[in-house]
């Protein structure tokens, strides 16, 4: 007897068949298929669907719709608003029973904890608005730190002042005449460099922040060594850590110079008018530069409470009454964190304003006017190596308009004291290619210090 044949054998005998015909087949969990017209074969379990009809590829047909768009009762009923559906508040589920931080849970929001008395280290204080010295006006302050986008065109204009460039000539006559200079200064610059520099400190190449305000302490003592000479100039102090405040206005626009600022060096006699009045006078026809449509406050802090003050930091009385000159020292460390020269010049610029402002205020009075007799405030800025030399005079307190007579400044920029301190001496095949040292000495810088010192003495 012969035996019926299998499943299997059978799935053999139909591929077979398929194959003679010439049709294609498709293994479906070993189940070979054969398509048939109009019937798409799928590999799932088996089944057999119909294929769906081809997609057009030509253009849409032309309709009602698509050359004038829908009717207006179908874009009405699409444009009415429909109703709001009723928003079901939902309980915040937080971790606060849990008492630490879970994943997913919102955070707790506990109320304010009443001590029951008044802590002012853990107090939020009142809103601005509550505050009695609150005003609707705002304020623009200038402080210590403000970065001037526009450098000294930006302070010339909040200032109304013509800038001049180079040292004035009463400056440049004592710079001019050996008589006045030291025995010996360039030796003991020298020293002063290497004493900040090198000699100050253990390690091998000292910081800006240490060595700057070295440098500057001792060409002060150097300076003072002329007081065998002129003993007038034992009449002054060097004043640090006070505060200043000026308050004018600007075109509509309120204005502050606030706040600690530079090293002063106060003195009992002020300093002589630098420009004379032909010169002043001649400032009325300078049109001021602007730079619309940057905003001259761009960079400075803008409050609502404040107090219009004008104070020097001194009280009535104090000896040593009048502003002298004014002493930066731009000792950071960290790039991020310093003043770029310009930026240097316009804080110095200000600073010398609102120290000659506050004074005049306090000898003439508040009411804008042309001052009798101008006040003169230097400033020299340094970051242990490049020097600014600035010397200010104060024509008029009348700042709202442009017009008019405008106050003064000279200025000498980027004055090198020397060019290089090479802390280390470069070897190069086991020889000293550069020794240690100074490099680039310039005695010039020095005697524009020493004669910004001697001025209003000699």
């Amino acid at each position: 007897m012969v035996a019926a044949p299998g499943p299997m054998a059978l799935r053999r005998v139909g591929a077979a068949a398929a194959r003679s015909r010439g049709i294609p087949t498709t293994p479906t969990r070993g189940i070979l298929t054969t398509p048939t017209r109009g019937i798409l074969t799928t590999p799932t379990r088996g089944i057999l669907t119909r294929a769906a009809p081809p997609r057009p590829r030509g253009p849409l047909p032309r309709t009602p719709w698509t050359t004038r768009g829908p009717p207006p009762e179908e874009l009405a009923r699409v444009v009415e608003r429909r109703p709001v559906r009723e928003q079901v508040e939902l309980d915040t589920i937080t971790y606060a029973g849990r008492q630490h931080y879970v994943p997913g849970l919102a955070r707790p929001r506990f109320p304010p904890w009443d001590r029951g008395w008044h802590d002012p280290w853990h107090s939020p204080g009142p809103r601005c608005e509550e505050m009695p010295l609150y005003k609707e006006r705002g304020c623009y302050i200038c402080h210590q730190g403000v970065r001037m986008l526009e450098g000294v065109r930006q302070a010339q204009w909040l200032t109304k002042t013509k800038l001049v460039e180079g040292l004035p000539p009463p400056v440049l006559g004592i710079v001019a005449n050996p008589a006045h200079r030291l025995e010996e200064h360039e030796e003991g610059v020298k020293r002063a460099i290497s004493h900040a520099r090198f000699w100050d400190t253990t390690e091998v190449a000292p910081r800006r922040e240490h060595y700057c305000p070295v440098l500057f302490e001792d060409l002060i003592h150097l300076c003072r060594l002329m007081s065998v000479k002129y003993p007038s100039l034992t009449r002054r102090m060097l004043a640090r850590n006070y505060k200043i405040a000026a308050t004018w206005e600007r075109e509509s626009i309120l204005l502050q110079v606030r706040g600690l600022n530079g090293i002063l060096m106060n003195s009992v006699s002020p300093i002589p008018p630098v420009a004379s009045k032909e010169e002043i006078l001649a400032t009325e026809g300078h049109v001021l530069e602007t730079f619309y449509p940057i905003s001259p406050t761009i960079d400075l802090q803008e409050v609502n409470v404040y107090q219009e003050l004008n104070h020097t930091g001194f009280r009535d009385g104090y000896p040593f009454s009048h502003p002298h000159t004014l002493f930066f020292l731009e000792s950071a460390n960290i790039r991020p964190k310093r003043f770029r020269p310009e930026q240097l010049r316009a804080k110095m610029l200000m600073f010398a304003f609102g120290n000659a402002l506050a004074k005049a205020k306090v000898l003439y009075g508040n009411d804008p006017k042309v001052l009798e007799q101008p006040v003169v405030v230097q400033s020299i800025g340094t970051d242990g190596q490049l020097f600014q030399f600035m010397v200010f005079q104060l024509n008029t307190t009348d700042l709202v308009s442009s017009d008019g007579i405008k106050n003064l400044v000279w200025i000498d920029a980027d004055q090198n004291l020397y060019e290089k301190a090479q802390c280390i001496p470069e070897v190069k095949k086991r020889v000293v290619t550069k020794p240690a040292g100074i490099y680039g000495f310039q005695p010039d810088t020095f005697k524009k210090f020493l004669a910004l010192y001697l001025h209003g003495t000699v």
